[in-house]
């Protein structure tokens, strides 16, 4: 098990992710730097009340900036005792990429490549960072395997996420700096992002408004709840970096290991809720895929931990902290 005495740099802290991951840490006792660039791909009230929590804590440091900065960045390497980084900043969204794709290109690429450098100049202990199931694409064989080959995205997003893994792939084998990528699996709960299905769907549901239904309805997803995802990092984060013997980088799938239909997802939202939804049934639309269904085979192994909430009870706690953070009776 690892022993840290610096900063675990944690970007993208005001994020969905990367808040719960470092109030995770902050609980464990863990110092924590944060830097988040609180754009406005969402509200970012929400992001500011996130970062109200952690502020609280003594042993948790914030920047406002971001990681596509390098003068900035390389300031924060030299200022601050790093152990590892824990990169979850990024442009998230399948469909945004498809209208601004500059945006991916500079904080997934250019941002990425930043840290790579940054991390290699100043040695860290390991990298982990966040690619995600859209690696995948199109791909037929499920489970979706780490060992499948991904050449083939079908969004620009899941073209920047798999540059990623190949970006640090070149650094671990050229600079033997240990990485980890982790391939998120629709992962949602409380605090999450509005852009998100779930969260839209409860939006319009509790405002008798329609509901957009893609592929009407007939796709799956391995909705992956936030507390198995953040589970999942911390104990990778306490196991250490990757077996040097083997290799200096690794790949794992961080999902739920059981697919559900979104139809049946859209049901239990509706419990829930108490209210049912108007639902505006529409094609796939591009850079949407019929199915995720994630192999963590890998993932249990190394950190004897398999992500176990279902859907019913991740719902049901998102729901409840919706209610709150609204103030809904």
């Amino acid at each position: 098990m690892e022993k840290f005495t610096g900063y675990i740099f944690v970007t993208g802290c005001a994020g969905f992710i990367g808040f719960h991951l470092s109030k995770r840490l902050l609980d464990e006792g863990f110092y924590v730097l944060g830097i988040d660039n609180i754009n406005n791909y969402y509200d970012t009230n929400l992001k500011y009340d996130r970062l109200s929590i952690l502020a609280k804590y003594p042993n948790f440091m914030f920047i406002k900036g971001s990681i596509e900065n390098l003068e900035l960045m390389e300031s924060l390497f030299d200022q601050y005792d790093i152990d590892i980084v824990v990169n979850l900043a990024a442009q998230a969204g399948v469909r945004y990429s498809l209208t601004n794709p500059h945006v991916y290109i500079q904080s997934n690429l250019v941002g990425f490549a930043n840290i790579l450098e940054c991390s290699i100049k100043h040695p860290i202990k390991h990298l982990i960072y966040a690619s995600s199931s859209s690696v995948y694409g199109n791909n037929k064989q499920m489970p979706f395997s780490v060992t499948d080959r991904v050449d083939h995205p079908v969004s620009l997003y899941g073209a920047t996420k798999k540059a990623n893994e190949l970006l640090a792939y070149s650094y671990s084998q050229v600079y033997q700096l240990p990485t980890t990528g982790l391939r998120f699996f629709t992962v949602y709960g409380p605090w999450g992002r509005p852009d998100m299905a779930y969260f839209k769907f409860s939006d319009a549901i509790l405002n008798q408004e329609p509901i957009e239904v893609y592929n009407y309805g007939d796709m799956k997803r391995d909705f992956t709840y936030i507390d198995d995802v953040i589970e999942s990092i911390y104990r990778l984060i306490k196991k250490g970096p990757p077996d040097k013997s083997i290799s200096y980088y690794k790949i794992y799938n961080i999902g739920n290991n059981q697919p559900v239909q979104l139809k049946d997802f859209i049901k239990v939202i509706e419990e829930q809720l108490g209210k049912k939804a108007i639902m505006k049934l529409l094609p796939l639309q591009p850079g949407d895929v019929l199915e995720t269904y994630a192999d963590i085979n890998d993932l249990v192994r190394d950190i004897n931990y398999k992500p176990i909430t279902s859907a019913e009870e991740g719902i049901r706690k998102f729901v409840e902290w919706y209610r709150k953070y609204h103030n809904i009776t």
